[in-house]
Parts: structure tokens; sequence; C-alpha cells
């Protein structure tokens, strides 16, 4: 296994995977349609795309965090929701 020198897991693999695709689309998206001129939401923030990939993944922490807490695994329950803020924070924030 190449990971095990790390001790991770696939899951955790996966997770930072998905971060750097994310990033990376953020990129390609950003060269074939530039985003222009901040946008503000309804927090009253000037965000770029950029800030809101920030937002939606650190809140995405949070509530993965917080679910953790207090319904333990397994955590469909809080990638679902994790969706629906990351949806949530593009479209208004």
């Amino acid at each position: 296994m190449f990971l095990s020198w790390m001790a991770w897991t696939w899951p955790t693999a996966a997770f930072f995977l998905f971060i750097v695709l994310a990033i990376a689309s953020m990129g390609v998206w950003e060269h074939f349609s530039p985003g222009g001129a901040p946008r503000r939401g309804i927090l009253g923030l000037d965000t770029t795309r950029g800030d809101r990939l920030f937002i939606s993944l650190i809140g995405s922490a949070f509530i993965h965090l917080g679910w953790l807490a207090v319904m333990g695994t397994p955590l469909w329950g809080a990638l679902a929701i994790s969706i629906l803020f990351l949806i949530s924070v593009f479209r208004w924030v």
C-alpha cells in the first residue's frame, strides 16, 4: 500500500483528492468564464467564487464535525447537508 507510510485511509485520501479536484475545477471554470467583480450576497459580504468555495469547505468541515459529535458514523447525512450548504453558499452568499 503506497498510503501506509502515513497511516492514511482511503476515505482520507479521497477527501484530499476531492479538495484538489475542487480547486482545479475552480481554476478551469475561472479560466473559461472569468468571475469578474465580487458579488454581494445575503450576508452583506463581497465574495468571489474562490471565497464561496472556501466558505463552503470550512462550513462542510464544521458540519461533519458536528455530525460526528452528535450522531456518530455513518456520515451520509452530513454529506447531504454539506452538499445543500455548498449549493446555498454558491447561490446566495
